[in-house]
């Protein structure tokens, strides 16, 4: 019987470690082949550098924390810091949860013996690592969001002076005869558009002006009928998630056709893709959106709460008030699971008692 060559794993230990050396400090020498293994583990999974460089980061933060080497970390270790990251520095339940996957997907790593760490470190070491995060000392993924409780949409009101007071900047910017009349105009249409789609701010700020479309059961819109979002939210590990919004709201598509054919031409730079542009022609970032809304916002004092997400929860919630079905709004939003779109529903006191006279009638028909 013909034996089959060992076939070795994209970071194995016999793949990172040369045989016959002899390391002044062995320690360091396999605590950093582990961590080169993981990557190279990692990468064979077509992984990003986005996603493994920062995982690799919160590895070496936790060997800093401990000061010891992986095969002496504990169960303990993670419980004391854990302990840390909320009690000390106050991160989310969300924040930590996700530093203590790093953590997990790195144990299981160098356990597993597929990758002969526990052989190499016992050999070596006389001593190997062992799982150190469990259901007792992690947190779990109890609900669907864990964000702050004070996030929340414009009522209709807000929204309408809101908007009306982005408008009101043009129309100052004009009369004044100072610069910043097309900033202010790409601005205004820009948060137009955040809540006419229920975008999130990072794919409002990459759309191109090729990314609207036709849609051939809304003839009205012309060409502003679908919205074709090319870097939705992504899930870890993997490229953004693409999605086509349909078009719902007449004047937003008003505006943003006025903006693309009459406004965005005067900017200059006819060769560059991006909708929202700069005056210096470059791609409008995510930081500037949040900055001219803040600036905005507070010059309407409205509540410090209120973000460039709340458009989107605005968006959310107004649809679900005017009884647009909630599987039609899930898809629109690009949220996988019906119970993800519970967060940005905020519907108002009047929707709800309208609601209840609803549900209240036939009880009270015959009375």
């Amino acid at each position: 019987m013909v034996r089959q060559p060992r076939v070795e794993l994209a970071g194995s230990a016999n793949l990172e470690l040369v045989s016959g050396v002899v390391h002044l400090r062995p320690e360091d020498a396999v605590w950093e082949a582990m961590l080169s293994g993981w990557r190279s583990q990692q990468q064979a999974r077509n992984l990003r550098r986005g996603t493994y460089g920062p995982r690799e980061m919160q590895v070496r933060a936790f060997h800093v924390y401990t000061n010891e080497y992986p095969w002496l970390w504990t169960p303990a270790h993670m419980d004391e810091w854990s302990a840390t990251l909320t009690t000390e520095k106050g991160l989310a339940p969300s924040t930590v949860r996700g530093y203590q996957g790093t953590l997990r997907l790195f144990s299981e790593y160098i356990i597993d013996p597929r990758y002969s760490w526990a052989l190499v470190c016992e050999e070596r070491f006389g001593t190997h690592p062992v799982a150190i995060c469990h259901e007792w000392n992690t947190i779990p993924h109890l609900q669907g969001y864990e964000g702050d409780p004070e996030a929340r949409p414009f009522t209709r009101t807000e929204l309408q002076r809101f908007l009306n007071f982005t408008d009101d900047q043009v129309e100052r910017a004009l009369r004044s005869g100072r610069k910043g009349a097309l900033a202010a105009y790409r601005d205004a249409t820009l948060f137009k558009v955040i809540y006419g789609w229920g975008l999130r701010r990072t794919e409002a700020s990459k759309l191109d002006t090729v990314d609207f479309g036709r849609n051939p059961k809304a003839p009205q819109f012309g060409r502003y009928g679908t919205l074709n979002v090319r870097y939705g939210k992504a899930k870890k590990g993997q490229p953004p998630r693409r999605r086509n919004v349909l078009t719902v709201m007449a004047w937003a598509a008003e505006a943003v056709q006025d903006y693309a054919e009459n406004v965005r031409p005067l900017f200059g730079f006819p060769d560059h893709p991006a909708l929202w542009i700069t005056e210096r022609g470059g791609r409008l970032r995510p930081g500037s959106i949040n900055d001219r809304f803040e600036e905005y916002r507070d010059a309407l004092k409205l509540p410090k709460e209120l973000t460039p997400h709340s458009l989107r929860h605005s968006y959310v919630t107004h649809l679900t008030e005017d009884g647009v079905d909630r599987r039609f709004i899930q898809q629109q939003v690009g949220h996988e699971c019906d119970s993800s779109l519970a967060i940005y529903t905020h519907v108002s006191d009047d929707f709800m008692n309208t609601s209840l006279q609803k549900a209240l009638a036939p009880a009270f028909a015959g009375v």
